[in-house]
């Protein structure tokens, strides 16, 4: 049976477990767009989820992950470089020319020997050149010429696992290996019912419908079809994990399962409420994890992957172009016999995601979560947090979902367009364990103004100390960062202006005809 601890940090370095004497292999898993708790590890019944199960059975279970900014290219960013992403320049945006000077984890442990590779999607949206205009492997190498036929049509005919065997095959010289499992599932589209269709789903099956939606039966269908999605990356997580056991490769093998940020949902994705950048995390590793099948309660961030690996591996940061790394390595929390917190609190933020507001222009956020707490600041309170109305929303996806949302705009039901579209306040404050779903906004209550208080002191403090152009007050050099989607960049002003422009992530039905005045 699964223990449940409260994993602490020791007062002293803590050396890499001495079972793993060799450098042991990574394999990264991260699955796009899935929110906490939707894997079966975490008791949710309506997703099936072996290979996450038997990852977190065999090694680690987190229940309390997040990244700092629930969007995929900044999310990912933030893995590869142990940096929080207001600290990543450009890379902070979506779909940004990603900034020659931060090296990855990934290249970092190629030129210390090790075999670096992945499938399918890496770091991504964005353009990622090097110092002298050439094209950088951020994640490794690509491996993607197994193809089989997909359950569904939004479902990628990648053969993750068999792509994997072949990098595999590919280390003939025996070198300690990372692979990074870039799976495209749950990300948008779904074909319509097939959670039902094709995964013997039923609508009864949910538990519960975020009560931000209306519960009803295209936006349950809608859950189960994401659901399905995260079945397709677990089936392949399962399959590269029997090939690991296959060439007894699995005992010295770190392995990493996550998520990048959110369900691909109105206020989720994109947004940062606990749905948003709160995600699901197992790792196993059997020569270096003490005491497995263990719950983790203690903060951790996404910028804590990066400095582990390199630790593991036996790289000093000084030896990279990593430094300085923001995050905490977790190897402590691979043993058993600590003393304190690993952290006491972990930052969230955002700046430009998707386009659609005049000038390109993001929704710069800053949070802080701590304890049961999550403070949101929202710093341009005349903005659409998702994206200008009249312009189809376009910080979030197209979806059955969305859509139903919108219609209630002009019903008796408004509450659900007024929560996920609607603008919002300076101060957002939640408490996320009472009220998960982040409806119950506490900040005008007395009885918390001081937590208020000393949550924005904390956060401010900590953002400044790590050079936050928009704490520092310098926000603005965010919006200056060029999209570098050509295609639609200055998408508000040249839909305004009638030209003719495909926005495919988002319904021809989510474009309000005119301006809405709030």
């Amino acid at each position: 049976m699964r223990s449940t601890v409260l994993v602490l940090l020791s007062l002293t370095p803590c050396a890499v477990p001495s079972l793993a004497a060799e450098r042991p292999n990574i394999l990264f898993c991260i699955a796009d767009d899935a929110s906490y708790p939707h894997m079966g590890a975490y008791g949710t019944t309506w997703v099936a989820t072996p290979g996450f199960d038997r990852v977190a059975r065999d090694g680690l279970l987190f229940e309390r992950c997040y990244t700092p900014n629930a969007k995929c290219a900044p999310s990912r960013a933030c893995i590869l470089t142990g940096r929080n992403s207001w600290q990543l320049e450009a890379a902070c945006n979506h779909w940004c020319y990603f900034p020659p000077k931060f090296e990855t984890y990934v290249e970092a442990l190629a030129k210390h020997g090790y075999h670096v590779g992945k499938v399918a999607k890496g770091w991504a949206p964005g353009v990622a050149k090097d110092a002298e205009g050439q094209r950088r492997q951020m994640t490794g190498k690509g491996y993607d010429r197994r193809r089989a036929k997909p359950p569904t049509s939004g479902i990628s005919g990648s053969d993750y696992a068999a792509n994997f065997v072949d990098f595999l095959d590919a280390n003939t010289d025996g070198r300690p290996f990372c692979f990074w499992y870039g799976s495209t599932e749950p990300h948008r589209g779904y074909e319509y019912r097939s959670g039902v269709t094709k995964g013997g789903k039923r609508l009864d099956d949910l538990d519960r419908v975020p009560s931000f939606w209306p519960d009803n039966e295209t936006v349950r269908n809608d859950m189960l079809d994401y659901a399905f999605e995260i079945e397709h990356f677990d089936s392949h997580l399962l399959r590269m994990l029997k090939e690991l056991d296959r060439r007894k490769l699995a005992d010295n093998t770190i392995v990493v399962v996550t998520a990048d940020n959110g369900m691909p949902f109105p206020r989720v994705k994109a947004q940062a409420y606990e749905l948003s950048n709160h995600l699901p995390l197992a790792i196993c590793w059997p020569a270096g994890i003490e005491n497995p099948d263990r719950t983790v309660r203690d903060l951790v961030s996404f910028v804590d992957f990066a400095p582990t690996f390199l630790e593991v591996a036996g790289v000093e940061r000084n030896e990279t172009g990593m430094q300085p790394v923001t995050g905490r390595s977790l190897v402590p929390l691979f043993r058993d016999e600590l003393e304190k917190p690993h952290r006491d609190h972990v930052l969230i933020g955002k700046e430009r995601h998707d386009i659609g507001r005049p000038n390109d222009w993001g929704y710069p956020i800053r949070g802080i979560v701590r304890g049961d707490l999550l403070y949101v600041r929202n710093y341009e309170t005349d903005r659409w947090p998702a994206g200008n109305p009249e312009t189809g929303y376009l910080a979030c996806d197209g979806s059955p979902t969305k859509t139903v949302v919108l219609e209630t705009r002009r019903t008796d039901a408004r509450r659900f367009w007024e929560w996920n579209f609607g603008k919002r306040p300076e101060e957002e404050l939640y408490d996320v364990r009472a009220d998960p779903f982040c409806r119950a906004n506490l900040a005008g209550d007395p009885e918390h103004a001081g937590r208020l208080k000393s949550l924005r002191e904390t956060m401010l403090a900590e953002l400044k100390a790590e050079g936050d152009p928009r704490a520092n007050g310098h926000g603005e050099v965010f919006e200056q960062y060029p999209y570098a989607d050509a295609g639609n960049r200055g998408f508000y002003e040249r839909h305004r202006s009638g030209e003719k422009l495909r926005a495919g992530w988002v319904n021809p039905s989510d474009f309000e005809k005119e301006p809405i005045e709030d």
